[in-house]
């Protein structure tokens, strides 16, 4: 089996198709495979945005189950083989690739993208031609949301979900004693602007009414002019919802102008991309959650060693995770169905009968009809960066915070 590394230099530049070995049932001979291999296909940006690593990143968990499948007999014993192909973050280009898997390839399943608003962008394809997609990294709430009521769906995720991480940085503002004023700052891509309505609508719920609302281009660099609206209309906490490097820029902004209001954020903070751009000292200002606590489990302390070689960075880790188990339950509800049919599949996921201990978290089960989510609110970690490293975050205010605090 060839490895390829799985770094910048070995994913960028077009597709690659990587024929891995492996089933789902054990003590199935390696030379004993049934006619023809399962194809499933990976189609997110490997090499274009700041969020690059992310899909390097699940590109290397996927690898690691696909090894670890095929070595115990793949599924109905037959091998997988996986299609990666790299959208270059544009909605055009991933809609492209994803008619390309499901029609050309003849994938049973496809992970990804790396970017929401490409999921959104195609979210319809896979739906008219019943071919389940795990997502792994984009987190825009309404990916997984059917697209009609009562309809079937073909989207389901094992990752983050905006509307969790904003129902939660909400409720830590509002728990907040220092909390006066809320001001909302957001990224104009369909990802800040996904997070914005969510932002609205929870605030609402939790009866906050921002002071102010500003908005900034993904390749803005000084943002000091929203800022100051922000400080002039006596904000001391900023929901900040953009990209890893906008979120940087925001900071260094911040510091150009001396403003510091608390800075709850998305995600998007635990990418090296923001690290970088903010600096290593403004880096420890927000605070965000993660689906992957810093504080690992044996278990998943064990899978970072065997991956750690093929991240980018160590924060890239968590979308490691997530494809891993995704992958394992794509595979779990094959086995279950017996079959690859995309309607078989989509409803073995819906309803699958045994536990799967994954590497994020137990799954038991992971999705319902109702649910495509594989982890929820219960599921997220407060993080912070401190000394250049991602590290657990904890507060008086993260302690008190209880169940009922989460609302919307």
């Amino acid at each position: 089996m060839t490895d390829l590394g799985l770094t910048r230099r070995g994913l960028v530049g077009g597709a690659l198709s990587l024929g891995l070995a492996a089933p789902l049932v054990a003590g199935v001979p390696r030379r004993a495979w049934s006619a023809g291999e399962i194809k499933i296909g990976f189609n997110g940006d490997l090499s274009a945005s700041p969020s690059a690593q992310s899909g390097r990143a699940a590109v290397a968990g996927i690898q690691a189950a696909l090894e670890d499948l095929n070595g115990k007999g793949g599924v109905l014993g037959r091998k997988i083989e996986l299609v990666v192909r790299d959208d270059l973050s544009q909605p055009p280009k991933s809609i492209q690739n994803m008619s390309d898997l499901i029609d050309n390839e003849k994938v049973v399943a496809v992970l990804g993208p790396t970017n929401s608003g490409n999921a959104l962008a195609w979210k319809q394809i896979p739906n008219q031609k019943r071919i389940p997609v795990m997502g792994c990294i984009g987190s825009a709430t309404d990916i997984t949301k059917p697209m009609s009521a009562n309809a079937d769906n073909y989207m389901f995720r094992v990752g983050s979900v905006d509307r969790f991480q904003v129902i939660a940085v909400v409720a830590y503002a509002r728990k907040n004693p220092a909390t006066k004023k809320v001001g909302l700052l957001t990224e104009t891509t369909g990802y800040g602007q996904s997070g914005l309505k969510d932002l609205m609508e929870v605030t609402k719920v939790q009866g906050i009414v921002p002071a102010a609302s500003e908005k900034f281009g993904v390749n803005d660099t000084d943002m000091t002019s929203q800022l100051a609206k922000l400080k002039s209309a006596e904000v001391d906490t900023v929901l900040l919802w953009a990209q890893g490097t906008p979120i940087g820029q925001v900071m260094r902004s911040m510091d150009k102008i001396g403003y510091f209001p608390t800075v709850l954020t998305s995600w998007a903070a635990d990418n090296l991309s923001f690290l970088n751009a903010a600096g290593p000292t403004l880096a420890e200002k927000p605070i965000f959650l993660r689906t992957v606590s810093e504080t690992r489990t044996a278990r998943q302390q064990a899978f970072f060693e065997r991956i750690r070689p093929k991240l980018d960075a160590d924060s890239a880790f968590s979308f490691a995770v997530h494809a891993y188990d995704g992958t394992m339950l794509l595979a779990l509800a094959m086995a279950q169905a017996g079959s690859t049919d995309g309607a078989a599949v989509r409803a073995a996921l819906e309803g699958l009968k045994a536990p799967y201990e994954g590497s994020a978290k137990t799954y038991a089960p992971p999705f319902s009809r109702e649910s495509h989510e594989g982890l929820g609110a219960a599921d997220q970690h407060w993080t912070c960066w401190r000394g250049g490293k991602l590290a657990a975050f904890e507060d008086p205010i993260v302690a008190s915070l209880k169940p009922e605090d989460f609302k919307g």
